[in-house]
């Protein structure tokens, strides 16, 4: 048999080795050799699309694309004349219905009850003169000195008298007796109803300008000045400045050698001499297969799990998308 055929075999089996950690490192799921652990990641730095919460027409966009910005700018604003608008309307129905409320707890004024009471006794003195009338009329019918008719008219006098006299007594007492309890508490409710339309309003009032929610850096301009823009229609897109994650791989055979919090140095292929302090901040509990990104259906048959590194103070030279080295002091020294 022929000895070169064997190492031809071995030398080929070899390449795809090598070939297949290149790959597997290239996605951060390779491991060195000894007790050193590499690891190779990207940064990933969260992005946020900052949206108006109401409709409107855009008067004015304060910062383009690459500005720097603290969290709390104004980055924009709409026309707020309709949400002005609404606003003062709030506060008149307010304003009225808080009155009709106080009237109500007040209850009648004194000079109304007093009114009432002189328009009763005013009743009271007009029935007793229909009374009187009436006992006259009676008197004169039985001497044949008026009509039967005349008799009639002074009973319906005294009739009518005595109901205006129930009547004014009735109104006396409702003034008296003041406002019921249960329009109090009607007129209590509208009035808070009335004020949360109002804090309503004042909200979208203040909707009207568009804030940074935190320090990043503005990546998209999507909207101009002049636009109509309906709520949650993106007008710009931010890049957070911080946290600034690492998203990368770790093979199945090295899971059980990393835990959350656990320290990590990471550095680019911009400056490799550098590296800044990283921890881990999450393992993801679920295993999944390499990324189809490898076409081989031998790697995409290998398990990873994906980890979640987080740098505490980054530098100016880590951009979103960059590939980092990780590195494991602690494992390293354990192994020394």
């Amino acid at each position: 048999m022929n000895k070169a055929i064997p190492i031809a075999i071995a030398l080929a089996a070899l390449g795809a080795a090598g070939w297949k950690y290149d790959v597997l490192a290239s996605l951060g799921i390779a491991r060195n050799v000894g007790e050193e652990m590499v690891l190779y990641g990207n940064i990933d730095i969260r992005q946020v699309s900052l949206a108006f919460r109401v409709d409107g027409r855009i008067m004015e966009a304060m910062v383009d694309e690459g500005d720097v910005i603290k969290r709390g700018d104004l980055l924009a604003r709409l026309d707020k004349d309709t949400y002005e608008h609404a606003v003062i309307s709030g506060e008149a129905n307010v304003a009225a219905l808080r009155a009709t409320h106080e009237k109500l707890v007040a209850g009648p004024r004194q000079t109304e009850i007093a009114q009432a009471r002189a328009t009763h006794e005013a009743s009271v003195a007009d029935l007793e003169k229909a009374r009187l009338a009436y006992d006259r009329a009676y008197l004169l019918r039985a001497r044949g000195t008026i009509s039967e008719a005349g008799v009639d008219e002074a009973t319906a006098a005294r009739a009518m008298a005595a109901a205006r006299s129930d009547m004014t007594k009735e109104a006396l007492a409702f003034l008296e007796e003041g406002s019921r309890s249960e329009d109090i508490a009607t007129a209590a409710a509208q009035v808070k109803a009335a004020e949360a339309a109002l804090l309503t309003a004042r909200t979208s009032l203040s909707d009207t300008e568009l804030r940074a929610p935190n320090d990043g850096v503005i990546l998209s301009r999507i909207k101009e000045p002049g636009a109509i823009v309906s709520s949650s229609d993106p007008v710009y897109v931010l890049s957070l400045t911080a946290p600034v994650w690492v998203r990368s791989y770790i093979g199945e055979v090295d899971l059980g050698r990393i835990y959350p919090g656990m320290k990590v140095k990471v550095a680019s292929d911009t400056h490799p001499g550098k590296s800044y302090d990283g921890t881990i901040g999450f393992i993801s509990p679920v295993a999944e297969f390499t990324p189809k990104s490898v076409e081989t259906p031998e790697l995409r048959t290998d398990l990873v799990y994906r980890i979640r590194v987080v740098i505490g103070a980054p530098g100016q030279d880590l951009r979103q998308g960059m590939p980092v080295t990780l590195r494991f002091p602690d494992i390293e020294a354990a192994g020394k």
